[in-house]
């Protein structure tokens, strides 16, 4: 419940009350506030601001020179990350020993699944400077848009990340004994249709697919099958049943093998993620340059037509 002071009385002195001070919470950034009237405002950006709660109006002659009472509201703070790169994929997939090979986080790292249960944030640094924030989500489970497992508490920290980076063990998953075995090809399509239906856009996001642990694969073989699997798509589905065939597919900028756990080829993964989200920012200035430089033209010829008009009117 937030309540806002309440208006000052009139006075001898003051026939005008000062008015009650409005309430300002202190929020991190990525704060989502739902107000009482089903309104949201997003904190996204430093200095970023939401009324909580009004002040009440000071004494005046409506009011019987008599400080009113500030608002009282009850309203929602959700908060959703802020994080470049979101790391999705089932549970013991491998997120966490990715997150701890590539920056300082040092999340808890086990052989069973559900190891993180809230988000972590970790920073990708480079030689120049550069850092990129990353974020070690809960893993998924089948039915998490429908808010089973850790569900939405998952997906809505998805929401924000600019790109997302799938990572895929090479190996049949079971969540348990209860759960039916997938094979990897199937995993990542039930993967695919959980995001597409959770909505949000999720599968139109830049998107990197890291297939891990190919440590256990020496040969190369199981990999090799799941890459041609993958970059197949959609040809491929006709290798699973049709419970198996997502409604769409992401198109992923890359196809990485990878050991997160002995760090082979991390670093080239690494790289490639900025790489890619450079490319994306270079698309996205382009296109907001090219939409302000129409709205410029657009504006030119509507000075152009007024100018005319006003000289056809000065003729006439």
């Amino acid at each position: 419940m937030c309540k806002a002071e309440r208006g000052e009385n009139s006075d001898k002195f003051h026939l005008l009350g000062d008015r009650g001070a409005d309430l300002h919470l202190e929020v991190p950034l990525g704060i989502v506030v739902h107000t009482p009237d089903g309104k949201t405002v997003d904190l996204n950006r430093d200095g970023d601001a939401c009324i909580a709660a009004q002040g009440g109006t000071g004494g005046n002659d409506k009011t019987n020179f008599l400080g009113l009472k500030g608002e009282r509201n009850l309203i929602a703070l959700e908060l959703k990350l802020l994080a470049d790169v979101g790391l999705v994929g089932y549970p013991n997939a491998g997120k966490s020993t990715f997150l701890k090979a590539i920056s300082r986080t040092t999340p808890k790292i086990t052989a069973y699944p559900f190891t993180t249960l809230s988000p972590q944030i970790g920073m990708m640094e480079y030689t120049d400077g550069r850092m990129i924030s990353v974020a070690d989500l809960p893993g998924l489970i089948e039915g998490a848009s429908q808010n089973f497992g850790m569900g939405f508490k998952f997906l809505r920290h998805v929401e924000r990340t600019k790109l997302l980076l799938y990572v895929l063990d090479i190996n049949p998953f079971q969540l348990s004994f209860k759960h039916p075995e997938r094979s990897a090809f199937q995993a990542l399509l039930l993967l695919f249709q959980e995001l597409d239906e959770y909505g949000h856009g999720m599968l139109e996001k830049p998107s990197v697919l890291a297939l891990n642990k190919i440590d256990t694969d020496p040969s190369g073989k199981l990999t090799d099958k799941l890459i041609d699997l993958v970059k197949n798509l959609p040809d491929s589905l006709e290798e699973v049943d049709e419970e198996f065939h997502p409604k769409n597919l992401p198109k992923f900028d890359g196809v990485f093998r990878m050991s997160a756990m002995k760090r082979e080829n991390t670093q080239l993964l690494k790289d490639r993620i900025r790489e890619i989200m450079d490319e994306y920012a270079e698309k996205r200035r382009a296109e907001e340059l090219e939409k302000t430089n129409a709205l410029l033209q657009l504006k030119d010829a509507d000075v152009l037509r007024v100018n005319e008009e006003q000289l056809k009117t000065t003729f006439v």
